[in-house]
Formats: structure tokens, sequence, C-alpha cells
């Protein structure tokens, strides 16, 4: 087999992107593409890849995962991950988990330590404590914006639905040099949820599918309305039957679209290392790295392109 040339993609969310935290959300994006890119270029895997690109994104407040998660009905962090290996359809998932700094380590040690593909709330808890993960107080997850929007939203007239548009679920799709495929997903959810409310994250085919046969998808958007359609699943189904990354991205979300009323956003790679990242609601965070070069955007059309060894350049801070 020809050793393949690496590729990862990563988003940080479909939905409304405000102004004032474009900057961030660009700069987080790009950050967590180059790290699980540094990653391949080293030999490593597709789902050590994903995994590194997604734990980059927990740690940034700027996006709706790990810290900077939003808040349920009665103000607590309730987070869901999802990690899967596309050489054997290996998963590992956790839903409704608090407390935790990074829920995709605990996912992947689900998928790698259990016989089980997802644990929720309590027995989540027990088994991150059993795999001598840290609790890290519920404050460390919270920021000022999660609180501020949970207040908004318990005001009488106010309207979550509106605020929901800026969602910012984060994921990652990699292909390695051996071909093997990984996707990776991590959400706080909705805002001001129901407690015990889990989306589509967490569910394998919904918030996230591998298969090496045909490539791998994460997606971001409206968790109620992806589940209707399993999304993940559905846009590899259209790659199956021939279709482009970026066709059968449109046309999945097409689908979710005049189906269910959903809007959100994919980011998928094929067998052969082809890439998408499209979206149906205003904006969706996005960054891949391939070829040594960068590419990135937010607003529907937008691609900048930088040399791989500039990109690095100017975000070696941190690195």
């Amino acid at each position: 087999v020809g050793r393949m040339r690496p590729v990862i993609v990563v988003h940080g969310g479909a939905g409304r992107v405000f102004a004032e935290r474009e900057g961030g959300c660009r700069s987080g994006v790009v950050r967590a593409a180059l790290r699980g890119h540094r990653l391949l270029a080293e030999g490593g895997t597709a789902l050590d890849a994903v995994e590194e690109a997604v734990r980059s994104m927990e740690d940034d407040p700027h996006f709706n995962a790990g810290c900077g998660s939003v808040l349920n009905e009665k103000g607590e962090v309730e987070m869901d991950a999802i990690i899967m290996d596309g050489k054997n359809l290996a998963s590992g998932a956790v839903s409704a988990v608090k407390c935790i700094a990074n829920p995709i380590k605990l996912a992947r040690l689900v998928m790698e330590k259990t016989k089980h593909l997802l644990l929720t709330g309590h027995g989540a808890q027990l088994f991150a404590r059993a795999m001598g993960i840290p609790e890290v107080p519920e404050e460390k997850l919270i920021t000022e914006r999660s609180r501020e929007r949970w207040k908004k939203n318990l005001e009488p007239d106010s309207n979550p639905e509106e605020f929901q548009k800026d969602l910012g679920t984060v994921g990652a799709v990699a292909i390695d040099s051996e071909g093997n495929v990984a996707c990776a997903t991590s959400t706080g959810g909705l805002s001001n949820k129901l407690i015990g409310r889990v989306g589509d994250t967490a569910c394998i085919g919904s918030g996230g599918y591998a298969d090496n046969c045909c490539g791998a998808a994460s997606t971001t958007g409206h968790g109620e309305s992806i589940m209707k359609v399993v999304l993940a699943r559905l846009v590899l189904y259209h790659m199956e039957q021939g279709m482009s990354p970026e066709m059968a991205a449109d046309a999945a979300l097409n689908h979710m679209e005049t189906r269910v009323g959903g809007r959100g956003g994919v980011i998928v790679v094929n067998r052969a290392g082809e890439w998408a990242a499209r979206f149906s609601t205003k904006q969706m965070s996005w960054a891949t790295v391939k070829d040594d070069q960068l590419l990135y955007g937010i607003h529907a059309g937008e691609r900048h392109t930088k040399p791989l060894g500039e990109a690095l350049a100017s975000v070696c801070e941190g690195f």
C-alpha cells in the first residue's frame, strides 16, 4: 500500500459566530488543526490526531465544549463526546458528564478499556475516577459568557432557540499515513437544556462516524435534527454511492433541512484524503491541513490559505 499524505480537518461548531468572537474561534480551530497535524506528520495515528485536536478546543473557552460549555436549566455543565476508529469501527462515547476537563479523553478510555460504547452520567463519572482522571471543580469549566447566557435564557420573555444558533460543538476528522481514518466530536450541548438531555454528539452515526472503507465525518448543529437523519452516517452513505465529500455533505445537510427543518455543519475526509467542510448555518469555524497548506474559514465561501511553515511560525506560542 502506498503511504497516504495525512489530512486533518477540524470544526469549532456551526451557527452564528458573533463578530467579537471571530478572531478567537479562528485561531482556536487553526491551533487545533496544527496540533493534530503535527502528530500525523510524526507518523502518529488518525485516532491520536483527532483526540488531540478536540482536546485543544475543549481547553479553549471560545468553544462550547470542555471549558466554555453552555449551562443546562439548573446552571450546570453536562458534556457529551465521541471518538471512533475507522480501522475496526471501535468507538467510545460519554454523555451528560460533569466536572471533567476533557470528555474526549474519557470517550477514548471507554473505547479502549471497556466492552461498551457509551457511558453516561454517574456511571461515566465512576469510570473516570477508576481511570484516575482528575475531577475539576465545575467553576473551572464555566465562563462568564456561559453564565450570562444562561441568565438571559431564564428571563420569562427569552427565546433560548435564538441563542442556540451559536452552538460551537467541536470536532475533528483525519486520515493518517497508513490510510486509517478517525473522528472525534465534543460538546456542552444546548444552553438551558433539560437535565439529562443528550444530543447527537454522543450518538454513533449522528455526532460522528468513521469507517476506513469510506471515510470519516464529524457533525455540528441542532442535535435533535442531526439525530433524526443520522447525519454523519448519511454523509458516508452518499460517499459510498460515489459522491465526493463536498457533494455528500451538501446532500446530507440539504436532506436534514428539507425533511426536519434542521441546520448544521459537517467536516468530512474520504479514504483518498479528499476533504470538505460544509454548513447550512450562517457560519462554521473550520480549518484543515493538507499537503503542507493550512486552510481555514468561518463564513460561507471564505477560504484563507497559508503555507504550513508560516502558519506554524505565527502560532508557535503555546505549542
